[in-house]
């Protein structure tokens, strides 16, 4: 019989903060103390950009494992599993999954989950081979949590993952930081050098490849010439950050961009747009998307993965084809010249967020998923009254909810 509270140890492998790193954040704020313990262990880096936001009565153990060489982050691993007798390992992104699983598989945890997050355009060389290494991993990861319906897809048909293995859990989001109609304080405006009638684009995202800026800014000529008075915040940090400042440097439009950083307070930032921008090339499921439609904001995004389950064309935002700047700038245009769009597209995005992607059903089901997958490996542990309830599904924004809505 297990007893309660479970220890849950969550494993990241990244040094920065992103997405990701916020969908673990919710849970560790989230999940129910009296039936689990959560812990974590991840990168000294990673751990000092999550301190101010971690509940204090989080353990956390600095380990960095991101090679096999790493023999002595992998014996840390080992011991906290048994010192901590963690009964779920859960392991967030792919490449925290390859270390950890095994470590936990041999430690004897009852139950390896992995949230693998994004579809892994990024891979190269033997970790892209015909993904014979996930298939491996994979003997001895119990459960997989795909974050939307794409990235369900994406494991199934490119990873050839068991399909039996994978629940789709939308990542959600705390919709109660978000007051639409609110607007910026006047000082951070001005701060940056703002008019007071000047429209503001926004993108929030790691300054790397994955998340397009570079598009995003090709795109920014054409929108001033519509709109000369146009700026644009990029919120975040990355390893870009000097080549996009060369680039804003080279189109001309150093007046018109600011790059401000990593920002606590995403609510406060998303009050001072007009347009949010996704400019991805691939995604799991955006957590900006959700917030900027939290905050009534419309989101222009590229169609990639899971970014169509919140983004839906003409419904709560609009749509473009990945890496193109012609087709970003017009739709951005388009948004920049309709209020009443804007409004409506806004209007209808919160009632879209609010319905599907509130970050107290995420946690209800990875609570019933962590408890299922405890209960069938350990064959004897009653879940708890309160917890018993049948899986629900979420609505994807299928083609044909959206003609229904139309």
């Amino acid at each position: 019989m297990t007893q309660f509270p479970i220890p849950i140890l969550y494993f990241s492998n990244e040094p920065t903060r992103g997405g990701a790193e916020e969908h673990l954040l919710t849970l560790l704020r989230g999940l129910d103390r009296t039936y689990f313990q959560p812990l974590v262990a991840c990168p000294s880096q990673l751990a000092g950009k999550l301190r101010p936001d971690l509940p204090n009565d989080v353990e956390v153990f600095p380990i960095s494992l991101r090679k096999l060489s790493h023999a002595a982050a992998m014996l840390r691993l080992a011991q906290v599993l048994r010192e901590r007798a963690v009964k779920i390992l859960h392991s967030h992104l792919f490449y925290a999954s390859l270390f950890a699983s095994p470590i936990g598989w041999i430690c004897g945890v009852p139950v390896i989950i992995e949230t693998p997050h994004v579809r892994e355009d990024w891979r190269r060389g033997w970790l892209k081979s015909k993904f014979v290494v996930d298939r491996i991993v994979g003997r001895v990861v119990t459960r997989y949590v795909a974050v939307s319906h794409a990235n369900k897809r994406y494991l199934v048909e490119e990873k050839a993952l068991a399909k039996e293995k994978i629940t789709v859990i939308h990542n959600g989001s705390d919709l109660q930081r978000f007051c639409p109609g609110q607007t910026s304080s006047s000082n951070l405006r001005q701060s940056l050098g703002f008019g007071t009638d000047d429209p503001v684009l926004m993108v929030i995202g790691r300054l790397e490849p994955q998340k397009g800026h570079k598009v995003l800014l090709e795109a920014m000529p054409s929108v001033r010439r519509a709109f000369s008075s146009v700026r644009l915040v990029c919120v975040g940090t990355g390893s870009l950050h000097d080549e996009l400042l060369s680039l804003v440097r080279d189109l001309g439009i150093e007046d018109a961009v600011r790059f401000v950083g990593f920002q606590m307070d995403v609510a406060e930032w998303l009050n001072l747009a007009d347009v949010t921008v996704l400019p991805s090339f691939y995604e799991g499921l955006p957590l900006v998307a959700i917030e900027s439609l939290a905050a009534a904001k419309p989101v222009v995004a590229t169609a990639v993965d899971g970014s169509g389950e919140v983004v839906v064309d003409g419904e709560t935002g609009l749509m473009v084809p990945p890496g193109n700047p012609q087709a970003l700038s017009a739709a951005v245009c388009r948004l920049l010249r309709d209020a009443e769009l804007r409004k409506k597209l806004g209007r209808q995005g919160r009632e879209w967020v609010c319905k599907h992607f509130d970050e107290r059903e995420q946690i209800k089901q990875t609570q019933d998923l962590y408890l299922a997958a405890l209960e069938c490996a350990t064959q004897g542990m009653r879940k708890p009254a309160h917890l018993v309830q049948t899986e629900t599904k979420r609505s994807p924004a299928r083609s044909s909810d959206v003609e229904g809505r139309r």
